[in-house]
Parts: structure tokens; C-alpha cells; sequence
């Protein structure tokens, strides 16, 4: 069978629950035999500490040098992670993604249709992205034992913003999810969406190239 990769991106605000379910999708994922990997954004790499670390200190970074630490990150997520796991079949899980930068780059006043031009000249276009909505009073409270805060993002009126860019968001692409609900029902709803999505691509791709079933 020639090989398929899939990926699925699980996005929202802080608190809602995306690292969780991510870890748990791969875990359910590969119990059912697939190979599946999960990555997040920002990344441990280079670009990705850099915007840790800057993240600790509010005004440390201009929206404009937000969204470039952002894209060098993803860049390098794509061409060191994402291109070759799905050039390997894998079904790849990504904690956050250019969306990301849609909403909490765009809630600070960028034009959110430039973020996502600028994004899709390299990115992968994903197969499926859940958007876990949450109210911000709710994330920061759930995020309120963290022993590290994130100055630049973790703010209840910026992330009310935040939450309108992601819930608008339209089109067979994005799921929304009330991420208010209990833990295992969204990992249903979860896992029962990404199972379609992969049965539906591998049976275009066996479709297309019969030769290599």
C-alpha cells in the first residue's frame, strides 16, 4: 500500500485541554495499531526556546517579532518534523499550529488573512483541525498552578479575543468542540472524527494508485 500520512491539528486557547488530548489521541491511535507521532508548537528547537523564553517577560516582543520567532519556528517544524513523518505514512498530531498565530497574533492587532498567507506559502495544509473552545476564565483557571506563566499570551481579555478568531474559523476542515466537557467525551469525539478522516484518505489514496495496493 503506498504510504498516506495524516495530519490533525488540535488548537484553542490556553487551558483548554490541547496537550492532553494530543498525547491521548497518539495513545489511542497507536493501540489501534497506527503509527502515530505527536509534535507541538512552539518547538524545542532553536526558534521555539527563543519565544519561551521571551514569553516569560510581557513587552518583550512587538506582534511583528511575535509572528517572526513564530514562522522560523514553523518552519523548521515542517521541514525537520512534520514533511518526513508524513512522507512516511505516519498519522502526525500537532499540539497547536499556524492557527495559533492567526488568533493570538491577529488578537494583537495583525491582519489575520496576511498571518495566514504568510503561514501557507510553506505549511502543510492539515487534514483536520479540532478547535476546543473555552472560555478564557475557565483556561486560566485551569492553567492558574502553572509554575511558569506565559506573560505574553496568558491575559483573559487578550484571549477573549483570542477565541473570536478561532471561532471563526469555518469550512469541512475545523471541528469544534466543547472543551468544557468531560475529558473522555471529547477524546471520543476526538478520535472518532480522526479515524473517519484517515479511513476516508487511505481510500482516496488506494483509489488513485491501485498499482501499489
Amino acid at each position: 500500500m503506498r504510504k498516506t500520512g495524516v495530519l490533525i491539528v488540535i488548537e484553542g486557547i490556553d487551558g483548554a485541554g490541547k496537550s492532553t488530548q494530543a498525547r491521548g489521541l497518539v495513545r489511542r491511535l497507536r493501540a489501534r495499531g497506527f503509527d502515530a507521532i505527536v509534535f507541538r508548537e512552539p518547538t524545542g528547537g532553536r526558534w521555539g526556546k527563543e519565544i519561551r523564553r521571551r514569553a516569560k517577560t510581557a513587552g518583550s516582543l512587538t506582534p511583528e517579532q511575535e509572528l517572526d520567532l513564530f514562522l522560523k519556528d514553523r518552519k523548521d517544524n515542517v521541514e525537520r518534523h512534520l514533511a518526513p513523518s508524513l512522507a512516511e505514512g505516519r498519522i502526525v498530531v500537532l499540539d497547536r499550529y499556524y492557527f495559533s498565530s492567526i488568533a493570538y497574533q491577529g488578537a494583537k492587532g495583525l491582519d489575520p488573512a496576511r498571518i495566514r498567507r504568510l503561514n501557507e506559502r510553506f505549511a502543510i495544509r492539515p487534514d483536520l483541525v479540532f478547535i476546543l473552545d473555552l472560555g478564557p476564565g475557565l483556561g486560566l483557571a485551569r492553567i492558574g498552578s502553572r509554575k511558569t506563566r506565559d506573560a505574553l499570551f496568558e491575559r483573559e481579555g487578550y484571549l477573549r479575543k483570542v477565541r473570536r478568531i478561532f471561532r471563526s474559523f469555518r469550512g469541512r476542515l475545523f471541528v469544534p468542540v466543547d472543551a468544557r466537557q468531560d475529558r473522555l467525551a471529547i477524546a471520543k469525539v476526538i478520535l472518532d472524527r480522526t479515524l473517519k478522516v484517515i479511513a476516508r484518505k487511505r481510500a482516496l489514496a488506494k483509489a488513485k494508485h491501485p498499482s501499489h495496493s
